[in-house]
């Protein structure tokens, strides 16, 4: 489901593209007094042109558009009535016609009428929340929005806010009794509040929330920034990756490829109604609380000198992140709702947040007297203005050498969680490990492959190696783990495939298009131009990268990756390039063999891969009852039973990680945490079942290197 301003989440991944080249349209220059019609015109010539994949702008085209516009504008559907619906249907067709002309009258018309029935709603929900709820009333309310249509009048539009507002205002009702139950527990003497009391405070919460997002938020939109809604719906037609950047937009993306994040130290993203956590970046406040993980969604923020938190549901991705960041040392209260559905508080201290933590970063473990080195990669970064002084694969190759010369007999490269990153970052990493040949194909619309080749001899790392990955790694990381799985030069272990985005975009600046422009800002696209395959000549595009080694993980039963987007480009395959495979003496197939005998017997991954299975269930389940004791034992249900999998945290190995000789150096004069940091993801690797697995195969390919080498030396004397 897509969502008002949903482009602008898509700033805070932008990093996460495979490369940041320049396109050039200069065959073309554009004039027009008109902003909205000379961006429209630029927009569909961009598209047109220079898209990998464009499509028809046609009757199927106009009537995908008005569907995902309408759901853009009103995904919960409390705005719109049928009768507006059926004002608008008479331009479905024709939309494509009105863009060909650079008509904007559709945008108009809906505009127009939508700012009318956002008037209507403060009266709305102003109306309901003046009228106490009723919690013993037994009714429910479906959060799956598909399942609904569009009022018919004002009384069925009260009533959908009346039972969105109960719902909202039910989890304010808990907390407050809870509250008050607590207090009694605590002092007998405590004279809790009446029920009447404790039903006004919570619906005065959700009554200061919503008023926030309306007069905060909503309010401060204008018509520039709706317009902009109507663009990005345009060019998400042609895929989900390519978007548009307003003005504002493009200033945010370059705060954040600044360096620094000042908050909590988490990348967040909206998806369908929610704010959801995506990443927390390793030594931030948010990591270093221990209570936050990825796919938390963000209920509710409350600052440290205010009595009410705000509700950031159905919030726009940067007015949220207004209110979770913030300036240094202040505390921030974020309702969270977990994946398993439990709700708490969680307190954060804000502050400076170093992107450094997100680089390259290793540690040595021995077991069995054999030294293995793991390397942690959150992402395939680069610096954009010096590439050689900063990227990923120089940072990669400083860890292995560094690990070498602690007497490194197998690595693990942990690829999980990896979004992407740089196109050269991962072709040089890559080259790490073979002599030379093609790491990635790379096609453009109407032109030749390019094969992009590792040309430097050297290998920095020629023995054993294992790639681990999951369902949340993407483009670099997908390149990666196929270039060494294509060439045998590595065991991948982890989810059943990896994301499946195997497409490449470009940012292009509208104004370079523009004559003399006096129209201000056109602000960015960001335009898939290209698709890269593999070296055996499939795309990793949708089918992502299958592990050699599947194992359960917390993603298993959900929907992540390029499938569960809207548009995605389909799979291809092109011609194989030349190369040739990794010449060794490690018996794969059995080490293989013998990892999946060992994970299918494994109790910790029955039990995460049944906790995925009851997480899946309980999202799967968006009908709740309105009832208070129903759903209070809803709530204690769901917690009695998330209980069964709270000893998948205690799971310990007997493993020990150390960090290297320079980083111990620099504990001594270490002041930003880093021993606190290392020591943190020690533990966590410590505690993990797949980096453990990974070991495991490092020993059987080290114990299979002889026997090979024996056999493969007999095949060739009887030859």
């Amino acid at each position: 489901m897509k969502t008002i301003m949903k482009m602008n989440y898509k700033v805070l991944l932008l990093v996460l593209l495979l490369a940041f080249a320049s396109c050039s349209f200069t065959a073309k220059t554009f004039d027009d007094p008109d902003k909205d019609k000379l961006l429209i015109r630029v927009i569909t010539y961009v598209l047109n042109q220079g898209h990998f994949d464009p499509i028809e702008m046609d009757d199927d085209f106009s009537t995908e558009l008005f569907a995902d516009y309408i759901e853009t504008l009103d995904p919960v559907k409390r705005y719109f009535y049928q009768s507006d619906i059926k004002d608008f249907e008479k331009y479905k067709l024709t939309l494509d016609d009105q863009l060909k002309a650079h008509d904007i009258t559709f945008f108009n018309i809906v505009n127009e009428r939508l700012m009318k029935r956002i008037a209507e709603a403060k009266e709305v929900y102003s109306d309901v929340l003046s009228t106490p709820f009723d919690y013993s009333v037994d009714e429910a309310f479906d959060t799956n929005y598909e399942n609904i249509g569009f009022v018919k009048n004002k009384k069925e539009m009260k009533e959908r806010w009346r039972k969105q507002l109960k719902f909202s205002t039910l989890t304010n009702y808990d907390d407050v009794l809870t509250e008050e139950e607590r207090k009694k527990e605590k002092d007998p003497a405590y004279v809790m509040k009446m029920d009447s009391e404790i039903e006004e405070e919570a619906r005065e919460a959700t009554k200061k929330s919503i008023d926030v997002y309306f007069n905060d938020n909503i309010d401060d939109l204008r018509r520039e920034d709706w317009f902009a809604i109507y663009v990005n719906a345009i060019v998400e037609e042609f895929d989900p990756h390519t978007y548009y950047l307003a003005p504002k937009g493009k200033e945010d993306f370059d705060q954040r490829m600044s360096g620094k994040l000042e908050g909590i130290g988490a990348r967040l993203q909206k998806r369908m109604d929610h704010i959801k956590i995506v990443e927390l970046i390793s030594g931030g406040p948010a990591w270093r609380s221990k209570e936050l993980e990825v796919e938390d969604v963000i209920l509710k923020v409350k600052q440290e000198d205010e009595e009410f938190p705000v509700n950031i549901v159905g919030m726009r991705i940067n007015d949220a992140i207004k209110y979770i960041k913030g300036p240094k040392g202040t505390k921030v209260v974020l309702t969270i709702k977990k994946i398993d559905g439990s709700i708490r508080d969680v307190e954060i201290v804000r502050d400076v947040v170093e992107l450094g933590e997100t680089y390259a970063k290793a540690a040595i473990v021995e077991k069995d007297e054999q030294k293995f080195g793991v390397i942690n990669l959150p992402a395939f970064y680069v610096d954009f203005q010096d590439y050689k002084k900063l990227n990923a694969a120089k940072d990669v190759k400083k860890e292995i050498e560094r690990l070498k010369a602690e007497g490194m007999e197998g690595l693990v490269l942990d690829l999980r969680n990896n979004g992407g990153g740089s196109l050269p970052a991962v072709v040089d990493m890559a080259g790490l490990f073979i002599e030379d040949g093609p790491i990635v194909q790379v096609r453009s619309t109407g032109m030749s492959k390019e094969v992009l080749k590792d040309k430097d001899k050297s290998i920095a790392w020629d023995g054993p190696l294992v790639i681990l990955v999951n369902e949340i790694s993407a483009s670099a990381s997908e390149i990666m783990a196929a270039a060494m799985q294509d060439y045998k030069r590595a065991i991948v272990i982890g989810s059943k495939q990896t994301y499946g985005k195997g497409t490449v975009q470009n940012v292009l600046n509208l104004n370079n298009l523009v004559r003399n422009n006096s129209n201000g800002d056109l602000g960015a696209l960001a335009l898939t131009t290209q698709k890269y395959y593999r070296i055996n000549g499939g795309s990793v595009q949708l089918e992502g990268v299958k592990s050699d080694v599947k194992v359960p993980g917390r993603f298993s039963f959900i929907d992540v990756g390029e499938k569960d987007k809207d548009n995605p480009l389909p799979y291809d395959e092109i011609d194989p390039a030349n190369y040739t495979v990794w010449d060794n003496y490690f018996d794969y197939e059995t080490t293989i063999s013998k990892s999946n005998e060992r994970m299918s017997n494994n109790d910790q991954l029955k039990l995460i891969e049944e906790n995925a299975k009851w997480v899946k269930s309980k999202i799967d389940d968006t009908v709740f009852s309105l009832n208070y004791e129903k759903y209070k034992a809803e709530l204690d249900t769901n917690e009695q039973e998330a209980k069964k999998f709270d000893v998948i945290a205690d799971y310990k190995t007997d493993l020990d990680f150390e960090p290297l000789n320079y980083e111990r150096q620099l504990f001594e004069s270490d002041t930003t945490d880093l021993r606190e940091k290392r020591e943190r993801w020690h533990t966590a690797l410590s505690q993990d079942v797949y980096i453990e697995e990974a070991l495991n195969v490092l020993e059987d390919l080290k114990r299979s290197y002889g026997v090979k080498k024996v056999v493969s030396t007999t095949v060739k004397m009887k030859n």
